[in-house]
């Protein structure tokens, strides 16, 4: 029986009904699809947006990382939620948030007068005389008397360098008679008890003087050659890294790795690195990045060890072979490649996790306590106002465990409450500063162990800042053996002058006494900067060129 007009209508209708369902329900996906692309398109878009106002600032902005100012009572607010997480450190928390100390006042330095810009420095009287024939009494005609002396001003007097050539002649004597005999003439030679070991024709001061200007002034080879040629002397650039670098290689040397070993006694290393290029490497591209590291010694009362290394690559095989054995605490970034130091215990430097937090609050938003960074900052300041708070003590290590076990242990608590809270929109700069903070847990705790740990790695980032201006003089190493003898020479510096010691004086003392190989480590810290002898030694050269 054939379907009546009715039921083929209905079953058109049901049809049409079932499509226009499957329609509806495309349209929605279609609109859910299309809703999350716009929501990663705002989010892409509010990334970009966050990446070009930072850019901004990194190029613009202020490069100080000092705190931003706190709000009264702010830091109480933090500290009440975290004894709401954890009951069990309300106690500590309330008198933490209660017994805050009033701020510190900043206090202007004593400005410094004469004496104290120009210590050191010898001081010639210069006498204005009335000539001879004025010495007569204008109203009488008498003869005048010496009654005094009145000072009249004071002057600051600098001469540029001077350059000359010596030329050494040996005064030869003989025995008139020994002469007139058969046998042989003898003859005595002035000598001055030392060969000339320095290569090339340049005295001791003299290629102390063109690795000070490079590696302390920051000033190119380019440049002194033109230097040198407004004193006459016509030395080409390619002469003076000869210069530095065979010298470097041979009496620089010894004492770099007596320097290295020193260091590896030491119970605190700090490390850091920066990219240099070197155009001639074999087999490699001259674009292609080298590093270089900087080791030295941590905030634990000895005396200041600093120490470059030059390496092809930032492979952390590197940081191994120079740290072979050390098996104390080492304070470093969050570059992975020192993670294959085993046998070293890692702290981390809070510094750099404040400073991506930094980085991560919005523009004009650094008072606005609402956002996460900010809040994570405050944290962080609050931990190392504590820390400067204790230093200023001048507290045995011991009193400054106890200290930081009391002061600031529970700030790193709360601060790990507040992180584990956190869910950052994915590629923000939030989410990578939650991420460093994060990856960085392990490591948050152990300088409380030893008051001699440091609480960042600001000693490392200062220390390899001279390094980094004066790479934007001179940009580039020729080759390998350059890239090295600037590691030997610019350690030589930076060690003089942690150790208050005259950079100059000290390379010109060191390419006097020629440090060899063959000496004892007793031998090599008689030359080394922090020896009372050597500093007495080089105060004394300093005064003697001011005669």
């Amino acid at each position: 029986m054939a379907d009546s007009p009715k039921d083929l209508q209905f079953r058109e209708m049901k049809d049409t009904i079932t499509e226009l369902n499957k329609l509806i329900q495309t349209l929605r996906e279609t609109i859910e699809m299309l809703k999350k692309q716009q929501e990663q398109v705002s989010q892409e878009r509010d990334n970009l947006k966050e990446q070009v106002d930072y850019l901004t600032k990194k190029l613009f902005g202020a490069s100080s990382e000092k705190g931003i100012a706190q709000i009264p009572g702010q830091m109480d607010l933090f500290n009440e939620a975290e004894a709401e997480q954890d009951p069990s450190l309300s106690s500590q928390e309330e008198a933490f948030a209660t017994e805050q100390p009033p701020a510190d006042k900043t206090t202007r330095n004593p400005r410094k007068n004469n004496a104290d810009r120009f210590k050191g420095i010898p001081v010639e009287k210069c006498y204005l005389d009335v000539p001879e024939e004025e010495r007569i009494c204008g109203i009488c005609g008498t003869p005048l008397e010496k009654i005094g002396e009145e000072f009249v001003r004071r002057e600051f007097e600098f001469t540029r360098p001077k350059a000359k050539i010596r030329e050494y002649y040996s005064i030869n004597y003989g025995c008139p008679v020994c002469k007139i005999g058969a046998g042989l003439p003898y003859i005595k030679k002035g000598k001055d008890g030392r060969a000339h070991m320095i290569h090339g024709m340049a005295s001791a001061s003299t290629v102390a003087y063109v690795i000070y200007q490079k590696y302390f002034n920051g000033m190119p080879l380019y440049r002194q050659e033109r230097d040198w040629k407004q004193c006459g002397a016509q030395i080409s650039r390619a002469t003076l890294a000869n210069w530095v670098i065979r010298n470097a290689d041979d009496f620089f040397r010894p004492m770099y790795d007596f320097f290295r070993r020193e260091l590896l006694k030491r119970q605190f290393v700090m490390a850091d690195e920066t990219p240099v290029q070197v155009l001639h490497e074999p087999g490699r591209r001259a674009q292609t990045q080298s590093y270089m590291w900087l080791y030295r010694s941590g905030e634990d009362g000895g005396p200041p060890i600093i120490i470059y290394k030059y390496s092809q690559t930032r492979a952390g095989e590197n940081a191994v072979d120079f740290l072979d054995g050390y098996s104390g605490y080492l304070m470093c970034d969050g570059y992975s490649g020192y993670n294959k130091l085993r046998s070293a215990k890692r702290t981390a430097c809070y510094a750099h996790i404040r400073r991506y937090l930094i980085d991560a609050i919005p523009k004009g938003k650094e008072l606005d306590y609402t956002q996460p960074a900010v809040q994570g900052v405050m944290y962080l300041n609050r931990l190392f106002e504590e820390e400067g708070k204790i230093k200023k003590k001048n507290l045995s290590f011991d009193a400054i465990k106890q200290a930081r076990l009391e002061k600031e242990k529970p700030v790193i608590e709360g601060f790990l409450a507040w992180l584990e809270k956190q869910s950052p929109v994915k590629g923000s700069r939030m989410a990578k500063a939650v991420t460093y903070a994060r990856n960085r847990i392990p490591y948050l705790m152990t300088y409380l162990e030893d008051g001699r740990c440091s609480i960042s790695n600001n000693p490392s980032e200062n220390s390899i800042r001279p390094f980094v201006v004066g790479r934007k003089g001179w940009l580039f190493s020729d080759r390998p053996v350059g890239a090295e003898a600037s590691a030997m020479c610019y350690t030589m510096v930076e060690m003089a002058k942690a150790n208050g010691v005259n950079a100059y004086h000290y390379l010109s003392l060191l390419l006097e006494k020629l440090p060899n190989s063959n000496m004892t480590d007793e031998e090599l810290e008689q030359l080394a900067p922090w020896n009372e002898s050597v500093k007495e030694e080089v105060e004394q050269m300093a005064l003697a060129e001011n005669q």
